[in-house]
């Protein structure tokens, strides 16, 4: 096993840079038998464990002054069964890596976020969803996962095995044990068409029911201090792939929308009364387009510009109500804010702590560009999303606690008797999940 014991420690920081942690020792098992080892050591040493990926939550949901797990050796493919159309993954394999393997095997996952640098492990833990009518977040397409628990047992977990940890692990917040392995459904690859297309904010508004009626994956962004949106709407294709062109899409997806909006952040950044006038421009700069490709390159994106965010899921219903009054409440205040807002949808779940457990949902995520101050803007949003019986999204920032998740969470009780049975003393325990779940 390669173990690192350092004698004074490294610090850890996240993908945003606004989470920090000081491990007493960072620890890469190669095995399920080292991991189980590396649990024993650290309770007998009175160590709090944390497993952690790539850093992509905005939370301190992996921070830990104890033992930090990386998972870079449990990594790859362990099976593809064709039968059962599943694919069982080591848990530190990072997104981007199952997709490309999947797509060579002529396979892909049903829906995916449009980032994939997180660990499937991380990702599925914090709940991390796209946009989709009919097909669920990464959890929901979860068919079966491995769970080492707090005294070294390996569960293995599925629908008919040890099914009420199954409804609870699959988005775990790390806290019930540290997942080695995930099963996924998955189906033969194909082709999605996306249209990009401008819409005013009135009109997608007033058409949101139709839009995510009418369309497999629909999802737009909605440029505060404008009244445009950026709307995005992906559908199965019978037809031919016909991806972007390399120099277009190059213009789009990096000079765009990554260069000149990261160096348009930062001039915001310095001089935040230009911000209205950049978001106008900005607002423009991405025009209407249609292309089809295999899924991952029709979902994801490449995100460069780093920012911190928060984002709730609502009642779908409540999606529409809740951004006007967003917008509203940016109008009339003097916030700055130069990042898009993001709406996205997925249907109700039978997750425990999915943010669409049990509902039909919407998600509103706003950002702002790493640097600058946000406290006020999340703060007022927060106030809004509440207002409407939002749940935080487990791997962005909030300040919610486990009174007000306790009501908005109908199954809250039975995730932490789950939790209070696999990890009684808290070995994966930490500061943010003391606030979130309680004791």
């Amino acid at each position: 096993m390669t173990e690192t014991y350092a004698t004074t420690a490294s610090t850890w920081r996240n993908w945003a840079g606004n989470v920090t942690a000081r491990p007493a020792r960072a620890v890469t098992p190669a095995s399920v038998e080292e991991l189980a080892e590396v649990l024993r050591r650290a309770s007998e040493d009175g160590l709090r464990v944390k497993p952690a990926g790539t850093g992509h939550s905005f939370t301190a949901t992996a921070a830990t002054d104890g033992v930090h797990i990386r998972p870079d050796l449990l990594t790859g493919i362990r099976e593809v069964d064709r039968t059962a159309m599943t694919v069982t993954v080591e848990a530190g394999t990072p997104l981007k890596r199952l997709n490309t393997a999947l797509a060579r095997e002529g396979l892909s996952l049903t829906n995916m976020g449009d980032i994939m640098e997180q660990t499937v492990a991380g990702a599925t833990s914090t709940g991390t969803h796209g946009t989709g009518r009919d097909s669920a977040s990464l959890a929901a397409q979860i068919r079966a996962l491995e769970l080492v628990t707090a005294d070294g047992t390996l569960l293995r977990c599925s629908p008919e095995e040890h099914p009420d940890v199954f409804a609870a692990a699959r988005v775990g917040l790390g806290a019930l044990g540290v997942i080695t392995a995930i099963t996924f459904a998955v189906e033969p690859v194909f082709l999605l068409t996306a249209r990009e297309e401008p819409m005013t904010f009135d009109r997608v508004t007033a058409d949101f029911g139709r839009l995510v009626a009418e369309n497999e994956h629909f999802e737009f962004y909605w440029f505060p201090h404008t009244g445009n949106c950026n709307t995005k709407r992906n559908n199965r294709s019978a037809g031919l792939a016909a991806p972007p062109g390399r120099v277009s899409g190059w213009i789009e997806d990096e000079l765009l929308s990554n260069g000149i909006f990261q160096a348009a952040c930062s001039v915001g950044r310095a001089f935040p009364g230009a911000i209205p006038s950049i978001a106008r421009v900005s607002s423009r700069a991405l025009s209407a387009r249609t292309y089809t490709d295999i899924p991952y390159k029709v979902f994801t994106s490449p995100r460069r510009v780093r920012f911190v965010e928060m984002e709730y899921a609502l009642p779908r219903e409540a999606a529409v109500p809740a951004l006007r009054e967003l917008r509203a409440m940016i109008d009339r205040s003097p916030l700055r804010v130069s990042f898009p807002v993001e709406v996205r949808t997925a249907p109700a779940d039978d997750i425990a702590l999915s943010t669409a457990s049990g509902r039909d949902s919407a998600y509103i995520a706003v950002h702002m560009y790493r640097g600058t101050p946000y406290r006020a803007y999340f703060t007022a949003v927060e106030r809004i999303m509440t207002g409407h019986g939002g749940r935080p999204h487990w791997g962005k920032i909030h300040t919610r606690d486990a009174a007000y998740l306790a009501e908005a969470y109908p199954r809250f009780g039975e995730f932490t008797a789950v939790r209070d049975r696999l990890d009684p003393d808290r070995l994966f325990g930490n500061d943010y999940l003391r606030r979130v779940l309680g004791d």
